[in-house]
């Protein structure tokens, strides 16, 4: 008991300071690089680079892993990856090795699929839903305290000191990685094409993925985007955008608790998703006429609460109607799916802001989030 308590721990630690180390200059990133001369349209790509190359190997990191049944191996790289990432952002300013380096981070972010299947063999199978529970619980830990130090270092010791701090708490993340636990042989056989063929044909899960999709095309173009830029724009210190970037991602953790009980019982998961882009929508539409931090603030509180009514109900509606045997499957593919959203969200605002302005951008990304109510009430099924 206690040494499976201790490798639970060291685990959860070395999972929040992964994130740790790729969120602690979100909250100043896009006025970091606007601050630098960069185009919206180049800081679209550079932002969106994470979210490419996370879609491109997702699904054969998973492959691989599952291949040669090596899991810690990609759970070090991972933390490495995210580590030197950071630090290499901290010292320069060129925006094509930015770019190369924010693709890093991407590289890393790709491998947290072998982190949810090592930590969960540490577990039973019954208790795998406990498991990732636990393992989202370390996740978000990591990315809250990470942005809101990361906003508060920046305002007293410089615009590269989040960088420098990601950096440190990946190195600590490294160090511990290497005392992880090797997982369990897991009784499950190794993807092969043909189930993922048959896995993608399900159209529910195509439909519930290219949801997802728009969710973090908006997510990506607003919080992890553009909204950073509205509130320096409108007089925010390093400190307070760290705050709006925690405040924004704090509601998440309620909604999605109350998503899968509160809404659904009351209003069913399909109107619960329709309700959500609606209120994500108006919020990103209305975001650039704000003229005051603080309604900025609360509505990205508002728009944080949707996104973490509208996420989580569409992860488990991928999965809900696929056999046991597939879910990995399935869930792979829609990970892999959603990384399109996280990659053509900041890329496409960005080119659409410096063409016609920033406003024209968020008008685009909330007319997507009204597609996403309408197209919901159509193709997801109950």
């Amino acid at each position: 008991m206690e040494k499976h308590k201790s490798r639970v721990i060291i685990f959860g630690l070395v999972t929040g300071l992964f994130w740790f180390s790729l969120y602690t200059y979100i909250p100043t990133f896009s006025p970091y690089l606007e601050n630098r001369g960069i185009s919206h349209g180049l800081i679209g790509i550079i932002i969106g680079s994470y979210g490419f190359v996370q879609m491109v190997l997702r699904i054969p990191l998973g492959i691989l892993s599952d291949r040669i049944n090596r899991r810690k191996i990609f759970v070090i790289l991972g933390v490495i990856l995210g580590t030197v990432s950071a630090l290499g952002l901290a010292f320069t300013e060129h925006a094509y090795l930015i770019l190369f380096l924010r693709s890093l981070s991407g590289m890393a972010a790709a491998t947290w699929v072998t982190y949810t299947i090592l930590f969960s063999s540490y577990f039973d199978n019954e208790n795998t839903s406990r498991s990732i529970g636990l393992i989202n619980s370390f996740t978000k830990t990591g990315q809250v305290a990470a942005m809101l130090l990361g906003g508060l270092i920046a305002q007293y010791f410089g615009a590269r000191a989040p960088f420098f701090l990601g950096a440190a708490g990946g190195l600590i993340g490294v160090i511990l990685s290497l005392k992880i636990d090797k997982n369990r042989d897991l009784d499950r056989e190794p993807l092969e094409l043909p189930e993922l063929l048959q896995v993608i044909k399900d159209k529910n899960l195509i439909a519930v993925s290219s949801m997802a999709v728009i969710v973090q095309f908006i997510t990506f173009a607003t919080i992890f985007g553009f909204i950073p830029v509205i509130a320096r724009n409108l007089g925010a210190s390093e400190g307070q955008l760290g705050m709006l970037s925690t405040l924004a991602n704090l509601p998440t953790i309620l909604a999605a608790v109350l998503a899968g009980t509160v809404f659904t019982d009351r209003f069913g998961e399909v109107k619960s998703i329709i309700g959500g882009f609606i209120v994500l929508a108006l919020t990103t539409i209305a975001a650039p006429y704000i003229n005051t931090l603080t309604v900025l603030f609360l509505s990205q509180i508002i728009a944080g609460f949707s996104r973490g009514l509208v996420y989580p109900l569409l992860m488990s509606l991928s999965i809900k109607k696929i056999a046991n045997s597939q879910r990995a499957t399935a869930m792979g593919f829609f990970q892999a799916v959603y990384g399109i959203g996280m990659f053509i969200g900041p890329v496409i605002v960005g080119f659409i802001s410096d063409l016609a302005g920033l406003a024209a951008g968020f008008w685009f990304a909330g007319i997507m989030g009204l597609v996403g109510a309408v197209l919901s009430g159509y193709i997801i099924k109950e």
